[in-house]
């Protein structure tokens, strides 16, 4: 059970550590940071190879799903292999997760059409969603919490940098040597990391009967389908009134109602009910949620928005972004160190709020001729924001919970932040969209653009007259800035929910595994 022993001033001393081979410690952790590369990375790296794939392919009918079923794989897979892994061990179901991924890979590098390319993704979604969840947890199973913060660091700078690199990755291959170089890349990468778990990552097996929650699963998995759809049709294939993406809000309500019916009789809930009980996991689980809906709200829009205010190409409006992720990794990797060194950590949240909405409302005050460092200095301070509470968030929540329950609670705190990036980025959309449609409406002369404004792109809109153009920039600068501003107060209420953390020491060893068979 949670452990709520007040602490007192200073820093905490880190009890004498046991002996420990460090060495395949790193070994193992150097095969979790690849497994999470390659989860994060196919998150984005098609977002700039889509219009290519498409085209070749012949399917822009079907373009969205080439994410939409990533994501979605993902997402219900995410509390699956975390209530799994602590029922039956991880190795397994990590080298299987590896596998999925792998093949879903082989499957869209050959894609003759778009539902070959659309069913490798599903099948990449299947594994990774596993890969997240099982390297976070099984960093859990062979380091203590309190060491465990500095691999925890390390780990949220390589999601932060992949949320750059698979972008720029993606375009780089599709105006090279080719967008299948998008999966086959993963190949080589997935092998080294099966190899580096099969042979370095000795984890306890359990002799335990699983009951699966089936009801648990089919409900959840209606429930997740339905947000994922309303977030990814809602304002782009349909309209928000419209009676798919109403019919969808009813399904998902409805759905997520009986997924709460079916886990409060489940023997074994994929995702317990008891996790809510636990005042820790709810404030950091809606803390990280806060910052998942602020995080990808901005990376979805952002880069379009500097292309159009500045001017400057796809590739390079994603390079406008690493400001923003090298904040983020410099302190993600600094927290992890403090939070080891110091045994104290919550204040690090709570400062990521501060932080974040600084970096907000300085992104609310950019206007069209903002200077670009300035605006490059915003996403700085952003980054720093992110990073000082992302990877915390999930320490606090495994610190809160027996090591035999840390998968679960991974997972659950992971699928929640999966469903807040969603939102966010419908949310940030349909406020963006709307608004912008209202200021064109308002502020285009006669014969607008001489096109249909529905169809700018970046290029169109360099190519405009100077005074339509400047009426078109204006309007993206005004539609988009101020939903920065309507965020802010979601981070003081992210802000004012954190002071209420109890601050549990971390754990300097790692709990003894009951039911435990030989090692794998």
């Amino acid at each position: 059970m949670t452990r709520t022993e007040p602490l007192g001033t200073g820093a905490i001393p880190a009890p004498a550590a046991a002996p420990t081979d460090k060495r395949r410690i790193l070994l193992v952790f150097a095969g979790l940071l690849v497994a999470m590369l390659l989860s994060s990375l196919d998150q984005t790296i098609f977002s700039t190879a889509l219009p290519t794939i498409v085209g070749e392919l012949d399917g822009v009918d079907h373009m969205l799903w080439v994410t939409t079923v990533y994501l979605l794989a993902a997402t219900i897979m995410m509390p699956i292999y975390g209530k799994l892994g602590d029922l039956i061990g991880r190795k397994g179901l990590f080298l299987g997760a590896l596998g999925l991924f792998l093949v879903g890979s082989v499957v869209g590098g050959l894609a003759p059409d778009m539902a070959w390319l659309i069913a490798g993704r599903g099948i990449q979604g299947l594994g990774g969603g596993g890969l997240m969840i099982l390297s976070q947890a099984i960093i859990a199973d062979v380091v203590p919490v309190r060491e465990r913060s500095k691999y925890m660091g390390v780990m949220g700078a390589v999601f932060g940098l992949s949320s750059v690199a698979g972008p720029l990755l993606g375009g780089w291959f599709t105006e090279g040597i080719g967008w299948r170089w998008a999966f086959w890349i993963n190949i080589p990468l997935a092998l080294l990391a099966i190899a580096f778990a099969a042979f370095f990552l000795k984890l306890p097996r359990h002799r335990v009967k699983v009951r699966f929650d089936v009801w648990g699963v089919v409900t959840m998995a209606i429930a997740v389908t339905s947000i994922i759809l309303i977030t990814s049709w809602g304002g782009t294939e349909y309209d928000w009134n419209s009676p798919t993406i109403v019919g969808l809000i009813v399904t998902a309500v409805v759905a997520a109602g009986a997924f709460v019916w079916a886990e409060s009789r489940a023997v074994e809930p994929i995702i317990p009910l008891a996790l809510f009980r636990n005042r820790n996991f709810v404030l950091a689980t809606s803390a990280g949620l806060v910052i998942g809906i602020a995080m990808f709200g901005t990376l979805a829009y952002l880069p379009t928005y500097l292309q159009m205010v500045t001017g400057v190409n796809a590739t390079v409006s994603g390079f406008m972004l690493i400001p923003m992720m090298a904040g983020m990794m410099i302190t993600t990797i600094t927290m992890g160190q403090l939070a080891a060194r110091t045994g104290r950590y919550k204040w690090m949240p709570i400062a990521s709020m501060i932080v974040l909405g600084a970096g907000m409302w300085l992104l609310s005050t950019m206007q069209v001729d903002t200077p670009l460092p300035f605006v490059l200095a915003y996403l700085f301070v952003m980054g720093i924001g992110i990073g000082f509470g992302f990877q915390i968030l999930v320490l606090i929540v495994q610190n809160s919970f027996p090591d035999r329950m840390v998968g679960t609670a991974t997972a659950g705190n992971n699928f929640f932040r999966e469903i807040g990036a969603s939102v966010g980025s419908a949310i940030v959309g349909a406020m963006f969209t709307s608004r912008l449609t209202e200021l064109l409406a308002e502020r285009l002369p006669a014969g607008g653009t001489g096109g249909d404004n529905n169809a700018l792109t970046p290029a169109a809109v360099a190519d405009l007259p100077d005074a339509i153009r400047d009426v078109v920039v204006g309007a993206y600068n005004d539609a988009l800035t101020p939903v920065f501003l309507t965020l802010v107060p979601m981070v003081v209420v992210g802000l004012l929910l954190l002071i209420f953390v109890k601050e549990v020491p971390l754990r300097a060893t790692l709990e003894p595994v009951e039911d435990e068979v030989a090692a794998a």
